[in-house]
């Protein structure tokens, strides 16, 4: 589909109650395009009082006999079919805005629009079939369970998949039935307003879906510690999640879901496809820049592989083609911001000092906007920074090992547990590795194949809870049971 090179900023206001609205405090942020650096848009400054206004009017749109509540669960269905079916009408719109707004190429984009299309469709036709159980429970009384909604929810997203992150998040919660206050990530705030337009243009009720565009410290951090929050969703960095558990911890307790941060172990095995399995470990690292909370940066090789499989996976990062995010040719962006990029470049200084070899990259490309050269490491050993810090960028670490039980203790030696993977022909060997390994996701000659089917979610601390699939409905519904005494008739 084609890119549309300049599309215009339709929105840059708050998004509460089914209204644009300023901030209280009259304040603004830029927001920029890390192609280039330049600035985009200004957009209004969400913060506490902001908060405040949208929690209010979540609250109001949950009460018990407000148009949403009572809605038929069918209802809420067609009203997020009607949303993918707006994304879906200005898909080549929104893709365009996401390469402009977070640098990834077009093509990456397009793609990550058709996987929030699939996951709100997904959600939009479970929203009828969420129901409890009958129980036959010991006594003389009849038992039930109901699945309820838990109310008002805060969900703060990251600027790495801005839309796909939002599907994630108000797929499930709309579909059973909650309220939504999300923060987009403050540099990625513009494809999350526009969907909001598009969710008022479907037709759903005043307060049930409200967007905040701020910061962390001060909208993010509001939404955590709202007494009239119910629960927050959040994906990003370990170290903000640990101050949303706090935050909920020493407000009202309230329910929390938290995807973090990985280091994620891919294994490839000597009996592996070599071609193959370059070309797993290629995309595992370098899609979305490195931009992948579960990218597959640790790539175990096992030795009697090892140098051809460098040789050829510096050979393929150094094809990939880096620059304009909208030319059909390129295959990789810039880094999001100077911050990130400033990051990056400390840590593959830090590989260089501690003594990894440089296969390829390793460097800034061109002067302007926030590129960083595809880059590969080998002679990677466990205690280097690059092989036990996220570094959330286009660095590829490729490490040595001998056997299956030495590497699944190698790949074990973490603080993260979210995605794996395991380049075999042996079957054994996968599921032996599958088993083992602590990590929510194992893919086997593949990976990150995530779907709106399969649950997602991190081990250790990657998180907590789960997102996608059946199992990330239940985290936005509570169960009630209900029991009945039977009156016993008199002999």
């Amino acid at each position: 589909m084609p890119a549309i090179r300049n599309p215009a900023i339709k929105y840059t206001q708050l998004f509460i109650n089914n209204e644009w609205q300023n901030s209280a405090s009259g304040k603004t942020f830029p927001t920029f395009n890390p192609a280039t650096g330049d600035k985009i848009a200004d957009v209004q400054e969400a913060d506490k009082a902001d908060v405040d206004r949208a929690v209010k009017a979540a609250r109001e749109a949950f009460k018990r006999n407000s148009v949403w509540r009572t809605m038929d669960a069918s209802e809420r269905g067609r009203l997020l079919f009607k949303l993918a079916d707006l994304i879906k009408r200005d898909f080549d719109y929104i893709a365009s805005l996401e390469t402009l707004n977070n640098g990834k190429p077009y093509a990456e984009a397009a793609f990550d629009i058709e996987c929030a299309i699939g996951t709100i469709q997904y959600y939009a036709g479970y929203a009828d079939k969420v129901h409890g159980k009958t129980i036959p429970a010991d006594g003389s009384a009849f038992s039930f369970t109901r699945l309820e909604p838990k109310g008002v929810c805060g969900q703060i997203i990251p600027w790495n998949y801005p839309l796909v992150m939002l599907s994630w998040k108000i797929g499930p919660a709309l579909a059973t039935g909650n309220t939504v206050v999300l923060k987009p990530a403050e540099q990625t705030p513009l494809t999350a307003l526009y969907c909001a337009a598009l969710a008022l243009e479907a037709g759903f009720p005043p307060g049930v879906f409200n967007v905040l565009p701020g910061y962390g410290p001060t909208a993010g951090a509001a939404i955590a510690a709202h007494m009239d929050v119910d629960k927050v969703a959040f994906t990003g960095s370990t170290e903000v999640g640990k101050l949303i558990l706090q935050a909920a911890g020493a407000s009202n307790t309230k329910r929390v879901t938290l995807e973090m941060g990985g280091k994620s172990p891919l294994v490839i095995f000597d009996d592996a496809d070599l071609d193959e399995a370059v070309e797993i470990a290629y995309n595992a690292l370098f899609a979305n820049m490195g931009q992948c909370c579960c990218a597959g940066t640790r790539t175990f090789v096992q030795e009697g592989i090892y140098e051809e499989f460098v040789k050829r996976a510096a050979e393929k990062a150094k094809k990939r083609v880096l620059g304009d995010p909208f030319n059909e040719n390129t295959d990789h962006g810039p880094q999001i911001d100077e911050e990130q990029f400033t990051k990056i470049l400390d840590l593959i200084e830090s590989g260089k000092k501690q003594g990894a070899r440089l296969a390829c990259g390793g460097k800034r490309f061109g002067q302007k906007g926030f590129f960083v050269e595809p880059t590969v490491f080998a002679d990677v050993t466990d205690d280097m920074r690059i092989a036990r810090e996220e570094i959330f960028g286009p660095v590829q670490q490729i490490l040595k090992f001998k056997t299956l039980d030495e590497v699944i203790d190698r790949a074990n030696d973490s603080q993260y547990g979210l995605g794996s993977g395991v380049v075999t022909k042996d079957i054994n060997t996968a599921i032996l590795f599958a088993q083992a390994v602590k990590a929510g996701s194992v893919w086997v000659n593949c990976y990150d194949h995530t779907t709106s089917q399969t649950p997602f979610g991190g081990f250790k601390m990657s998180g907590q809870g789960r997102e996608l699939g059946e199992d990330g409905l239940h985290e936005y519904l509570e169960i009630k049971t209900v029991t009945i005494r039977i009156p016993q008739k008199n002999s």
